[in-house]
């Protein structure tokens, strides 16, 4: 099992910097995303356009970001050649950068739509639903995130289940938008941009929970992708289930 503790435990004092350096970056450019998610909500709730541009001016320094920590693995994969729980931790951030880049990817999308409906001038139907999912998906991040900080499994496995709460909620708001759309046809093009909203922020949930189950692949050294969440809790709780 791997912690902060012993995480540092090297002979070369070089090389628990390098790791330490390239897990310093990753939780940077995720506080960067996570900002990133939030401003987006916040651009197309409060119609700020001057927002939404920034939230997709950034967007590159997110790409630029995954590119630089994606380097910064391969050398240490070179030079190092680390076992056992160094090798999952660069695998692990290795993965965890492109489920950030993607939620960066998302959060553009969530702009852009803010955007359009910017010019569109009138708040349309879904507001309520894109702003508490927008933060219930924003708390994913930042718990998954606070998980890969802290080595916790068990916050890591919170976040996980939680997606499911978030996909019962986004498809309860679906069924309300279309029903809406059938009763008022008018608002068909800015309900389908609500949509796409809620879908970005799913796909947001989708991606934190890739990050936890990579936490916990780093913490108890099992890869729990593809398990079902009674088998991940037992793989996290062990003989406490």
């Amino acid at each position: 099992m791997i912690n902060k503790d012993n995480l540092s435990q090297h002979i070369s004092q070089q090389f628990n910097a390098e790791l330490e350096e390239v897990r310093s970056h990753l939780l940077a450019m995720g506080g960067l995303v996570e900002k990133q998610v939030n401003d987006a909500v916040t651009a197309l709730i409060e119609a700020d356009s001057g927002l939404a541009q920034q939230v997709r001016l950034i967007d590159d320094q997110i790409n630029q970001m995954e590119s630089s920590i994606d380097e910064e693995c391969i050398r240490i994969l070179a030079r190092r050649q680390p076992a056992a729980s160094d090798l999952r931790l660069i695998i692990s951030i290795s993965k965890s950068v492109i489920d950030l880049e993607r939620i960066g990817d998302e959060a553009s999308k969530i702009a852009k739509r803010a955007l359009d409906l910017c010019e569109d001038g009138e708040a349309p139907r879904g507001y309520v639903e894109v702003r508490h999912i927008g933060e219930q998906v924003r708390k994913m991040v930042q718990e998954a995130l606070d998980a890969f900080a802290r080595f916790d499994a068990d916050l890591a496995l919170s976040v996980a289940q939680y997606d499911k709460q978030v996909d019962r909620e986004y498809k309860s708001a679906l069924r309300e938008l279309v029903t809406y759309m059938m009763e008022d046809p008018r608002s068909i093009g800015r309900v389908l941009s609500v949509i796409w909203v809620l879908r970005s922020l799913e796909r947001i949930g989708d991606h934190a929970r890739n990050i936890a189950e990579l936490v916990i692949y780093l913490v108890r050294g099992t890869d729990v992708r593809h398990m079902g969440l009674k088998r991940m809790e037992q793989e996290v709780k062990g003989d406490d289930v």
